[in-house]
C-alpha cells in the first residue's frame, strides 16, 4: 500500500476506538458494562445489530463467494424479514420485561439450572469458534498486505479488539459500530461505483451484468426444492427462517444488542431496521463481488489469488511446474478475454444466435482456463500438503491492491477492519456477559459486589478474547469463511432455538424432559451434518423440531412414569 492508504488505514481505525472509549464513559457496574444502561435509541440498536452479524466475512468472503458461485447466497437472508417480526412480537417483550442480562436467565425461571447451564454451554461453544473466524479474516487482508505469516496478524486484531472491549464495554461497542456501519456503507457503494468505472470503455454495467448471468453468476433465484441444494429460495425461507431466528433470539451476541435498547419500542425498531436493510444490503456486496467477475474477464486475474501460498511454491521444488502452468494460463486467459469481447459485441447485435454462440464459445474458454487453474492447485498441494486451496477469502481484496486509487484502498481495507471489530466485540462482550451472569455469579460467587462482577467481566472478556484468538489461528482451514461460520451455526442454533420455542409456547413440559431432548437433538444434528446427508440450512429446523417433538414424547413418559408411582 502507499503511504497515504496507511495514513487513512491508521486514523480510520485509531479514531473510531477513540471515539468509542470516549463516548463510553466510566463503567461503574455491569449493568453500564454489559447494558450499557438500557439506554440506547432505535438506530443504535438497529446498527450495532446490523454490525455484530455483518462482520468482516461478510465484506471479505461475500464479493469472493459471488465470483466463484453468484448471487444464490442472498437467498440465505430471506427468512430474515419473518425472524424479526417474530422475534418482535415473542423474544424482544419477554427478555425486556424480565430485565434479564442474558437469554439463558429466563431458561432456568422456566425450566431449572441445568438447561440453562447446557445452552449457554452451547452458546459458548459456538460464539468462540465463530468469533475465531471472525478475527481470522482481517488477519488475512494485515498478511497479504506485508506478505507475513497470518498467525502474527491474528494477535494483533485479536489484541487490538480486546483493548477497547475491556476498557469501554457495550457502549464503547455500541457507539463504534454505529460509526462504523456508517463507513462502510458508503465505501462499500463507491467501490461498486468503482468497479463499473474500470470496466473497459464500450462495456457498460448493463454488459457486465449479462455477460455475468451467461456465465451462472446472476443466479439470484432458484425455486426448485432440493434437500441437497445449500441457497434455494426454500433453504433461505425456512432453513434461513429457523436460524436467523435462533441466532437473533437466542444468542446472546444478539440478545445483548438489542436488550441495550431504552425500551422495548426502540429494541423493535431497531430489529424492523435490521429485517428491512439486511436483504438489499447483502445484494450489493454480493452484486460488487459479481462486477468484479466482470471486470476480470477483461483483465487479468492471477491463476490463484493467495499470495502467500504462490510464493510458498515458487520457492519450492515445484516451481518451474507452476510456473508453465502460469504461462498457459495467460495464453488461456488471452483466449477467454477475446471470446467475451465476441458476447459484448453480440449483445449489442440483438441476435439471439450470435448470443448463444458466443457464450458457447466463452464457456468452452473458461472451462480451459478452470482446467489449468485446477492443475495449479494441485502443483501447489503437491508441494504443501498443508497449503490453503480456497482462494475465495483473497479475491475483493487482490482486486481492491491492485486497482483502486490510493487513499480509497486504506478506506476499503479499514472497512474490513471496522466490520471485524464491530462483530468481534459484540461477540467478546456477549460471552463475557454469558460467563458472568450464567456461570460466576449463578454457581460462585452469589453476592458479590458490582466492582468484583465488573472486573470478573473484564477478566472474562480477556479470557475469552485469547481463547478466540487461539481458534483463529486454525481457521484456515475452514475455507470460504462466510460459509464456515454459517454451518458452524447451524449445528448447534436449531437445539437451542427449539428449547427457546418449548420454554415459550409448549408450558406442560418440564426441565427434564427438554434437557434430554436437546442432548438427544443436538447428538443427532452433528451426525447428520458430519455426514453431510442434508444441506446445512436444513439443520436448523431439523434441530429445532426434534427438541419439540423429543420433548413433548418425553414429558408424556415421565408423566405416566409419575402416575404409576403415584398409584402403586
Amino acid at each position: 500500500m502507499s503511504l497515504p492508504d496507511w495514513i487513512v488505514l491508521a486514523l480510520t481505525l485509531f479514531g473510531i476506538v477513540a471515539y468509542g472509549i470516549w463516548k463510553s464513559g466510566n463503567n461503574k457496574n455491569i449493568d453500564q458494562f454489559l447494558m450499557g444502561n438500557r439506554s440506547l435509541p432505535w438506530y443504535h440498536v438497529g446498527f450495532s445489530v446490523m454490525a455484530t452479524q455483518a462482520s468482516a466475512i461478510t465484506f471479505l468472503s461475500a464479493p469472493g463467494q459471488a465470483y466463484s458461485d453468484g448471487m444464490r447466497f442472498v437467498q440465505f437472508y430471506f427468512g430474515l424479514p419473518l425472524a424479526m417480526i417474530v422475534l418482535c412480537v415473542t423474544f424482544v417483550p419477554m427478555f425486556s420485561r424480565l430485565k434479564v442480562y442474558t437469554a439463558y436467565e429466563f431458561l432456568e425461571q422456566r425450566f431449572d439450572l441445568k438447561t440453562r447451564a447446557l445452552t449457554s454451554f452451547l452458546f459458548l461453544v459456538l460464539r468462540s469458534l465463530s468469533t475465531g473466524v471472525a478475527i481470522y479474516a482481517p488477519a488475512i487482508i494485515l498478511s497479504t498486505i506485508l506478505n507475513i505469516n497470518t498467525v502474527y496478524t491474528t494477535l494483533f486484531i485479536g489484541g487490538l479488539v480486546i483493548f477497547y472491549t475491556v476498557y469501554g464495554g457495550s457502549k464503547a461497542v455500541s457507539y463504534t459500530q454505529l460509526l462504523q456501519m456508517s463507513i462502510i456503507f458508503a465505501g462499500m457503494f463507491l467501490a461498486g461505483i468503482l468497479v463499473v468505472s474500470l470496466l473497459p470503455q464500450g462495456v457498460g454495467f448493463t454488459h457486465a451484468l449479462k455477460m455475468a448471468g451467461k456465465l451462472g453468476r446472476m443466479n439470484v433465484i432458484d425455486w426448485k426444492f432440493d434437500w441437497d441444494n445449500r441457497y434455494n429460495v426454500w433453504s433461505g425461507l425456512i432453513g434461513g427462517f429457523f436460524l436467523q431466528l435462533s441466532y437473533f433470539g437466542t444468542d446472546q451476541s444478539q440478545v445483548g444488542r438489542y436488550l441495550t435498547g431504552s425500551s422495548i419500542g426502540q429494541s423493535r425498531l431497531g430489529l424492523i431496521m435490521n429485517g428491512l436493510i439486511k436483504i438489499p444490503m447483502q445484494f450489493l456486496i454480493l452484486l460488487i463481488g459479481v462486477l468484479v467477475f466482470a471486470f476480470y474477464q477483461f483483465n487479468r486475474p492471477p491463476m490463484f489469488f493467495n499470495n502467500y501460498e504462490v510464493d510458498n511454491v515458487r520457492k519450492g521444488s515445484y516451481a518451474a511446474a507452476y510456473n508453465q502452468l502460469d504461462q498457459q494460463y495467460t495464453e488461456a486467459f488471452e483466449q477467454r478475454k477475446a471470446k467475451t469481447n465476441d458476447l459484448i459485441k453480440a449483445f449489442d447485435s440483438k441476435d439471439a444466435n450470435r448470443v448463444n454462440q458466443a457464450q458457447a464459445a466463452l464457456k468452452n474458454a473458461d472451462k480451459q482456463a478452470k482446467d489449468i487453474r485446477k492443475q495449479a492447485i494441485d502443483v501447489m498441494k503437491k508441494s504443501n500438503a498443508g497449503a490453503d486451496d480456497n482462494d475465495t477469502n483473497y479475491v475483493f481484496l487482490t482486486f481492491v491492491k491492485q486497482y483502486l486509487p490510493r487513499g480509497l484502498v486504506g478506506l476499503l481495507i479499514a472497512i474490513i477492519f471496522l466490520a471485524s471489530m464491530g462483530s468481534t466485540a459484540s461477540a467478546l462482550n456477549s460471552l463475557a456477559s454469558t460467563t458472568v451472569v450464567d456461570i460466576y455469579k449463578r454457581t460462585i460467587n452469589k453476592d458479590a459486589s458490582d466492582r468484583n462482577y465488573l472486573n470478573a467481566s473484564r477478566l472474562a472478556t480477556v479470557f475469552w478474547g485469547v481463547v478466540c484468538v487461539i481458534m483463529a489461528l486454525y481457521a484456515s482451514k475452514l475455507g470460504n469463511l462466510l460459509e464456515a461460520v454459517n454451518q458452524l451455526g447451524s449445528y448447534i442454533y436449531g437445539t437451542v432455538l427449539g428449547v427457546f420455542v418449548v420454554a415459550f409456547y409448549m408450558k406442560r413440559i418440564n426441565g427434564n424432559a427438554v434437557f434430554i431432548a436437546a442432548i438427544i437433538s443436538e447428538a443427532t444434528i452433528i451426525y447428520l451434518g458430519l455426514t453431510k446427508t442434508v444441506a446445512y440450512l436444513w439443520l436448523n429446523p431439523i434441530g429445532c423440531f426434534l427438541v419439540m417433538i423429543l420433548g413433548l414424547v418425553l414429558n408424556r413418559a415421565v408423566g405416566e412414569k409419575r402416575v404409576v408411582a403415584e398409584t402403586t
